[in-house]
This record gives structure tokens, C-alpha cells and sequence, in this order.
């Protein structure tokens, strides 16, 4: 017996070793290839781009030789035919970035500051090439293993052809703008009618690939699931958008019906285009708005630093004056904001890590507007400490249209503490309700009031900073000319973060990244544009839902999330187990197929239109913009011209450089008369199967206006700003603004840093806790605050 019991332990014993060794051997398997993978991802990107197009195409003929002679199946036959396309797209998009990268260097501002819209379609092109040589390899050394999943791998190849056929359609559009810019100059210089013609053809490109499986692959891979979750809830919150507005309200449980976005990258990607293209400037403002709801500010809140003080104020709308730099015996009346409602308070929002002097004060306390307990001291300190010699006027982000500074109040605590200053953040009024020049009144007001009163706040004074991001860059610009105009003290220095400059409809290479961006589509940039220029008009229907508010219905929907949780979270099981639903009706796939004909399938199948189910390829440009659906092919074939328009109406103006000619060669008269985009015989880009009900381009003389778009301001003006010292995005739509604005201000001798941190989208600072690469893209904006709050060195004698 005990024998028995002895052998039994001895082979239970022997089974746990042996599960043991199976599972160490799977570990070591899964590091191995990890490790692989990261060590072929660093080859590929030292490659050089003819190398690593080489590779691909050697690589994609014999996956095709490979898959043409399994046989007739269609499996195979699709596989054989992705990777013919494969190796046709990247044949013929290494000649064209070829020449954007021998030019790229001629828009640099210095050669330690490689970066302008140019090398970042360049570095995106590589990172989409990357990805399909690192697919390539894997198939080909996996293709015969019993576990090859071909669905998952043929999806994914599909989905990211798609992207390079686009990128090829990019990088010849940025060609025409080397054709047609004058040298060094990065925006589109044509006229009106030009750009305008050139935007309408570019925004019909396909776009949905880009917002699928390939979401976000030029940024780093920790930005990535983030970027998932936004799009997840962007396309759900546009789903219950227009029923918010017939007043049916949109509950918190909504928010866990988005299941089937979640597992269907296609479905998505379709979904998220329709957005961008057709939702109005009022959905993004809602949209962007949400983080200020209670349960979600909370929780950044969290993670941010703890402060002393955090305090609303309520500046009165009353005029005061300022004494004049050039002689303080003289004063100039900044007058209280004006413009479209008339005078009226300018919230502020007072940080400050420690409890400083002048911060209590009874006149401070008067100012202070109520927001709860979250504007009360946080933790007691022993003493008040010592007035600051610096403070730093913070302006935010947000496209003119959405945010305040408690959207950004999480990196403004860590500011405070890091800096060891008063930080004073400026709450503007928004478009489209309070169009320019309503938010750089307010704002000017606000920085001379703080100048005025930076004993308040807790601060000497003797150094101010002026620091914003995006659209709260281009107020600091701004701010400081008009401070210079009335003759009152400027801010010693501007950090200014992925600031726009140029808010004139035009074209950049950095702006054609806009297709792929999630967070910045050219659709939504020109609607923001439009509302801050008052081309965009608040919708008077409906007017107790908007009287409320789209925050107040989320606000008030919030309170049924634990009623709803069941009903929710029912939905979302119901997604996962239903998926066909009422898609299966829209759909004329067989049901028996194994897997989906084509990647972008979902992107192409919309309910019918008006025009009913004709093929996209007999539509010119004005069908298109009648046509309020897609449609879908009969032809299972991956087609790269399938959902294309017939070719471009014949045109005396060639907008694209030649193979063979070079842009320094190009006339002064071929440079003014760019008109249509012409792709080489043969290529055709896929358009997009979403029409937008009208192209968002703002023609307002204003956008021209020096105070709107302070790159087109006069060298006198650019003359009076401070230091200026900018942290832009090298895959940013608006690196360009950057770019140019910075070349212009060196070029005035005027003191100008550029920095650019890579891959990282637009909006890193409202990141800064998410990864390793933000929060050191956020220390360089906190080291160029540093720059301009330490006193200027004495000079020798």
C-alpha cells in the first residue's frame, strides 16, 4: 500500500515537474520572441529606406510565389493577392519619398533641430513599412505552422495596404505643395480658389483605414491602447449624439454598448470617420468636454499632485490702469472684455503648491467664486510661506471650443510643485458662443490684471511667464503682441506647447497627417477654425436642451449609472454574442463565408443612399458630394482602385513635381499656378465612402487677421515678443505652425528655441501621467518655463 501511495506521489510528482517545464518552456518561448521582435523592430528602423523597401518586396514576392501555388482556394488567393499589392505600393512609394527626404533638410530651422512636416510623412511612411516587412517576415516563417492564424494575419496585411496605398497619396500631394510653395516655406501659397480646390480633393480620401487596426501606428506603443479607448468612446458618444438633441438624453450605460466597436476594428474605423466628417463643432466640444464630469476629474485628480491652493476667481469687469513700460509716469486703461455679449467677469484659477503670502488675503477671498470642496485647502502647512519671485499665466488648449483649466488643472499641480511658483490659468470664454476676438480680450485682461495684482497671488512679479498649449499657444502669442500694442509690460518669456500659429484654411505636409490622426482630422480643425472665426452659428432648436447643456445631460445621466449597470452591462454581452444583428441585413456577405471579403469591408457597407447602390467608380467629385452613403462591391477581390473616383478632370495646371524634376528648378510661374491633385497612370488612391454635408473651409477674411493667426503678423509686430520657446510634435498636424513660426522669428533675430519630442501625438501635456514618454515630453515644456523664470545672467565686466 505504501508502495502505491509512493509510486502515485512519485508520478504526481513527476506530472507537476513536467507541467512545470512545459510552462517554463512556453515562458522562455514568449521572451524569445519578444526579444526577437524588439531586435528586429530596431533593424528595421536603422534601415535606410531603399534597404528596407528591398527587403519588403523580396519578402512579399515570395509570400506571393508561396500562396499562388497552394491551390485555387480563396484564402490563398487573397493572401497571394495582398502581397502583390504590397510590393506594387511600396515600389512605387520609395521613389516619392525618396525626394521628399533629399529636399526635407531645406525647412529645417537649424540643422540641431531636424523636423518640419516633410520628414514626419517620411518617418510615417517608414513606421507603415516597418510594420509590413516585420508581418512579411512572420508569415513567411510561420505560413506552414498548423497554429498560422490566416484570418487574424490577412486582416491585418489588408488593413495596413490600405494605409500605405494613402500614404502614397500623400506623399504625392506633398510634391505638389514642393512644387507650388516658395523655397523654405511649408504652407500651401496659392490663392483662395486653389487651396480651397486642393483641400475638397484631399479630404475625399479614405480615411476609416487609418482609425481600424492601424490606429495610431506611428505613435509609441504605450500611447496606442489609449488612443483604442478614445476611439471606442468617441464613435459610442456619437451614437447617442443626435438622440441628446431630440432630448431622449444620453445615459452613462451607454457607454457600455460600445462592445462591438471594441471587437471590430473595421466596424470602427467606418464608424469614427462618419464622425469626423459630418458631426458639428458642438459634438466635439462635448465630446472633449467630458473629463470635466465629477466621477472622471476625480480620479485624474488622484493621481496629480496635492496642492495648497486651487481657487476659482472671479475677476470683476471693471476697467483699471496700467503704467507704460517706455515711461511708468504715464498709464494706458485696459478696459474690461467687450467684444459680442459686452462686460462681463473673466474666471481664473488661482494653484499654488504652498499656502503663500497675499494668497488669503480678504481682497483675494472676495474674488473667490464657489465650486464645491475641491476649491478648499487640501492639507494644512505650518506657515505661510514667502511671495514668489516669479509667476506663470497659464492659458489652455482646446481648439477655441472645449476645456477649461480644470481639464488641465492635473499637469498644472505638478507645475506648481515642480516650479515652485504661483500658477494663474486662464478660463476664456468659447467659441462658437463667444467667437474671436472674445477669448484674447479676456485673456489680455486677465494677464494684465495679474500683472497688476501679482502680489495676490503670491508673487513678486519680477519674472512672469506666459505658457500655453495649442490653441491656449497661440493666445500667449498674441496676448504678448497686444501687450506690446498698448505699450504695457510683455512677459519676460512663452513656452508655448504644439502651438496653432496659422489658422488661415491651407495646406502643409504636417497638415496632410491629418487624415490619420485621431485626435486632430483636418474636418474637425476646419470646424474649430470656423466657430473661432464666427462662421460657425450655436443651433437655436432645441433650445432647453442646449439651455442645459450637453455637460449638464451628462452630468445628470451620470446618476443613472448604477440603475442602468445591469442594463449596460447586458448590452455589452449582447454585443459580444449577437455581433451580426442589424449589420447582417446591410451586409451581402454570405453568412457561410469563413472570413470577411475584405478588410476595410465595414468601411464600404453603409445603408443605402439616394443614389442607391451604383459603383463609386462612375461618380465624379460632385456625385460625391451628394451622396449621403456607401456602397458595396460585388467583386470579393482586394481592389486598390475599388472605391476610387474616375480620373481627375483634365487641368493646364499639374499640381505634382515630375520623376525627374527637381523643386529648385521649378519657375516662378509654375510655382504661382498650382490648381488639382494628378496621381501617376495607374495609381488610384481609395476615397472615401462617407460625403460631407458641406466642406468645413473658413473664408473669412479674419482668419488673415495678425491677432487670429500671429504667423501672418508683420516683422514690426513679431518684433516686440519676449523669448520665445516652443515644444512642438514631430507627427503633430501642426508641427508645420511650429516650424515656421519659430523659422521666422530666428530669421528676425529674435531669441527662439524649437523642440520636438517623437511620437507623440497632439495634447501630450493633458498625457503627462500616461507613460514614461509623456511625462518626459512634459518635463521639457517644465525645463523651458525654468529657462524663462531664472533671472538673466549678470554680464561680465
Amino acid at each position: 500500500m505504501e508502495s502505491d501511495w509512493g509510486s502515485g506521489a512519485a508520478r504526481a510528482d513527476g506530472a507537476l515537474a513536467s507541467k512545470r517545464a512545459k510552462e517554463g518552456s512556453k515562458s522562455r518561448s514568449r521572451r524569445r520572441w519578444r526579444k526577437s521582435k524588439t531586435k528586429a523592430s530596431r533593424l528595421t528602423h536603422s534601415m535606410d529606406l531603399r534597404t528596407m523597401t528591398q527587403s519588403l518586396v523580396t519578402l512579399a514576392e515570395d509570400n506571393m510565389a508561396y500562396f499562388s501555388s497552394q491551390g485555387p482556394g480563396e484564402t490563398a488567393r487573397r493572401l497571394s493577392g495582398v502581397f502583390a499589392g504590397i510590393r506594387e505600393q511600396a515600389l512605387g512609394l520609395e521613389p516619392a519619398l525618396g525626394r521628399l527626404l533629399s529636399v526635407a533638410h531645406l525647412f529645417d530651422l537649424d540643422a540641431e533641430t531636424p523636423a518640419n512636416g516633410y520628414r514626419s510623412l517620411v518617418h510615417t511612411a517608414r513606421c507603415c513599412l516597418a510594420h509590413l516587412l516585420h508581418k512579411s517576415r512572420y508569415v513567411a516563417s510561420n505560413r506552414r505552422s498548423i497554429f498560422f492564424r490566416t484570418s487574424h494575419n490577412l486582416a491585418e496585411l489588408e488593413a495596413y495596404l490600405v494605409a500605405l496605398t494613402q500614404l502614397r497619396a500623400l506623399a504625392y500631394y506633398a510634391q505638389g505643395l514642393l512644387a507650388t510653395n516658395q523655397p523654405g516655406g511649408l504652407f500651401f501659397e496659392g490663392d483662395d480658389g486653389l487651396i480651397a480646390e486642393f483641400l475638397r480633393e484631399y479630404v475625399t480620401l479614405h480615411k476609416g483605414c487609418f482609425y481600424g487596426r492601424c490606429l495610431g501606428f506611428q505613435f509609441t506603443p504605450a500611447i496606442r491602447p489609449f488612443l483604442q479607448t478614445i476611439s471606442i468612446g468617441l464613435v459610442s458618444f456619437g451614437e447617442h449624439y443626435k438622440r441628446n438633441e431630440t432630448g431622449l438624453g444620453v445615459t452613462a450605460s451607454s457607454l457600455f454598448t460600445s462592445g462591438r466597436f471594441a471587437i471590430d476594428p473595421e466596424l470602427r474605423g467606418a464608424e469614427f470617420e462618419r464622425i469626423i466628417q459630418n458631426l458639428d463643432v458642438h459634438f466635439w466640444k462635448s465630446f472633449w468636454n467630458i473629463t470635466e464630469i465629477e466621477v472622471l476629474s476625480s480620479l485624474a485628480n488622484m493621481t496629480s499632485a496635492t496642492v495648497r491652493v486651487s481657487r476659482l476667481l472671479s475677476l470683476p469687469p471693471e476697467a483699471f490702469e496700467m503704467p507704460l513700460t517706455a515711461d511708468p509716469k504715464f498709464t494706458v486703461t485696459i478696459s474690461p472684455p467687450l467684444a459680442h455679449s459686452g462686460p462681463g467677469p473673466v474666471l481664473v484659477r488661482l494653484i499654488s503648491y504652498d499656502l503663500r503670502e497675499g494668497q488669503d488675503s480678504e481682497e483675494l477671498s472676495n474674488l473667490v467664486k464657489s465650486e464645491g470642496p475641491r476649491s478648499l485647502e487640501l492639507r494644512p502647512r505650518p506657515q505661510q510661506a514667502p511671495r514668489a519671485q516669479s509667476l506663470v499665466v497659464h492659458i489652455h488648449g482646446g481648439g477655441f471650443v472645449a476645456q477649461t483649466s480644470k481639464s488641465h488643472e492635473p499637469y498644472l499641480k505638478s507645475w506648481a510643485q515642480e516650479l515652485g511658483v504661483p500658477i494663474l490659468s486662464i478660463d476664456y470664454s468659447l467659441a462658437p458662443e463667444a467667437p474671436f476676438p472674445r477669448a484674447l480680450e479676456e485673456c489680455f485682461y486677465a494677464y494684465c490684471w495679474a500683472v497688476k495684482h501679482c502680489a495676490l497671488l503670491g508673487s513678486t512679479g519680477e519674472r512672469i511667464c506666459l505658457a500655453g498649449d495649442s490653441a491656449g499657444g497661440n493666445l500667449c502669442f498674441t496676448v504678448s503682441l497686444r501687450a506690446a500694442a498698448y505699450g504695457v509690460r510683455v512677459p519676460d518669456g512663452i513656452m508655448a506647447a504644439y502651438p496653432a500659429t496659422m489658422l488661415q484654411s491651407t495646406a502643409s505636409p504636417s497638415r496632410l497627417l491629418s487624415i490619420m490622426d485621431p485626435l486632430l482630422p483636418l474636418s474637425v480643425l476646419t470646424k474649430c477654425v470656423s466657430a473661432y472665426a464666427g462662421g460657425e452659428t450655436e443651433d437655436p432648436s432645441n433650445s432647453d436642451q442646449k439651455a442645459l447643456g450637453m455637460m449638464g445631460l451628462v452630468r445628470r445621466d451620470t446618476a443613472l449609472l448604477f440603475r442602468d449597470l445591469r442594463v449596460g452591462a447586458s448590452s455589452w454581452l449582447h454585443s459580444f454574442l449577437d455581433l451580426s444583428g442589424n449589420k447582417s441585413h446591410r451586409n451581402s456577405v454570405p453568412t457561410a463565408e469563413p472570413m470577411r471579403r475584405s478588410v476595410s469591408e465595414a468601411a464600404l457597407v453603409q445603408p443605402e443612399g439616394p443614389l442607391g447602390t451604383d459603383s463609386l467608380k462612375s461618380l465624379t467629385l460632385h456625385d460625391l458630394s451628394l451622396k449621403g452613403s456607401s456602397d458595396t462591391s460585388d467583386t470579393p477581390e482586394l481592389s486598390l482602385s475599388a472605391e476610387t473616383l474616375g480620373p481627375p478632370t483634365p487641368s493646364d495646371i499639374n499640381f505634382f513635381v515630375g520623376p525627374d524634376d527637381a523643386p529648385d528648378e521649378l519657375s516662378t510661374k509654375d510655382r504661382g499656378c498650382s490648381a488639382s491633385a494628378a496621381f501617376p497612370e495607374g495609381f488610384h488612391p481609395r476615397r472615401s465612402s462617407h460625403s460631407t454635408t458641406r466642406m468645413p473651409l473658413c473664408s473669412l477674411p479674419i482668419v488673415k487677421n495678425p491677432f487670429m493667426s500671429p504667423l501672418l503678423a508683420s516683422d514690426s509686430m513679431l518684433q516686440s515678443l519676449p523669448p520665445v520657446h516652443i515644444v512642438a510634435c514631430a507627427l503633430d498636424p501642426m508641427l508645420d505652425d511650429s516650424v515656421m513660426f519659430a523659422r521666422r522669428l530666428r530669421g528676425l533675430g529674435k531669441p527662439v528655441t524649437l523642440r520636438v519630442v517623437e511620437d507623440l501625438p497632439h495634447g501630450f501635456l493633458s498625457l503627462a501621467a500616461l507613460c514614461q514618454e509623456t511625462r518626459q515630453a512634459a518635463e521639457q515644456c517644465v525645463e523651458c518655463i525654468r529657462l524663462i523664470l531664472a533671472p538673466p545672467a549678470a554680464p561680465r565686466v
